[in-house]
C-alpha cells in the first residue's frame, strides 16, 4: 500500500484516458458512477478538462462501491462494455448524467442510444467479461490509498484540496506551467 500518498500503480496504455499522452499533467479520477459527489465532481472535471485543453491528460478508474451503491458495478462493468465497443467515453457521461437511473434495463437502453452493439454489450456484462479490469482497478485503489470517491492524483499524487472549477485549475495550470511541483503544494 502506498503510504506516501503516491499513486501505486502509474498510468499505463490500457488506462481510459482523455488528452495527450505527453500532457504536462495527468489528472486521475478514482470513481464511482453511482456517488452523488463523483456526480457533482463530474461537471467540474468536464469543466477543468476542457479549460485545460491539450495541458491535461483526464484518466478515469473504476472503484465502485458496491456496499453503498448497488448498481456501482454492473454501471462500471457497462462502461467497460461500452469501451470494448470503443464508446467508453460516451457511456462514462451518459452514466454520470443519469446517476438515478443506472439498473440494467437503462444500461441497455444508453447502449442502444450510443449505437452500440447491444448483444455483444449484454453478453460482455452477463459473462463477467470486465469483471477482473474492474477488480484490478479497485485494487489498484486501495494500494494508492483510496477510501472513498472521488479520489484525484494529480501527476501521481494524491489531491485532498479543493475541488471547484477555479482552485482546479489553479493547482493544475500551476504544474502545467512549472511554478509548482505538485499536488502537495496545495493541500
Amino acid at each position: 500500500m502506498s503510504d506516501d500518498n503516491t499513486l501505486a500503480e502509474p498510468v499505463g496504455p490500457n488506462d481510459h484516458a482523455q488528452g495527450p499522452t505527453h500532457a504536462p499533467v495527468t489528472l486521475l479520477e478514482y470513481g464511482d458512477y453511482q456517488c452523488p459527489y463523483c456526480g457533482e465532481a463530474y461537471p467540474v472535471l468536464k469543466e477543468v478538462q476542457a479549460r485545460m485543453g491539450k495541458a491535461l491528460r483526464f484518466v478515469f478508474r473504476n472503484f465502485p462501491l458496491g456496499e453503498m451503491h448497488p448498481y456501482a458495478f454492473i454501471a462500471a462493468e457497462a462502461a467497460e462494455a461500452a469501451g470494448a465497443q470503443n464508446q467508453f467515453w460516451a457511456m462514462h457521461d451518459m452514466l454520470y448524467e443519469n446517476q438515478d437511473a443506472l439498473e440494467p434495463e437503462s444500461l441497455a437502453g444508453y447502449a442502444k442510444a450510443l449505437g452500440l452493439d447491444l448483444e455483444r454489450f449484454v453478453e460482455d456484462i452477463n459473462a463477467g467479461t470486465f469483471t477482473a479490469r474492474i477488480k484490478h482497478d479497485f485494487q489498484g485503489g486501495l494500494m494508492s490509498g483510496v477510501n472513498g470517491t472521488p479520489s484525484l492524483f494529480i501527476n501521481g499524487q494524491r489531491y485532498d484540496g479543493p475541488r471547484d472549477v477555479e482552485s482546479l485549475l489553479e493547482v493544475l495550470q500551476a504544474i502545467a506551467d512549472g511554478t509548482a511541483t505538485g499536488a502537495k503544494e496545495f493541500i
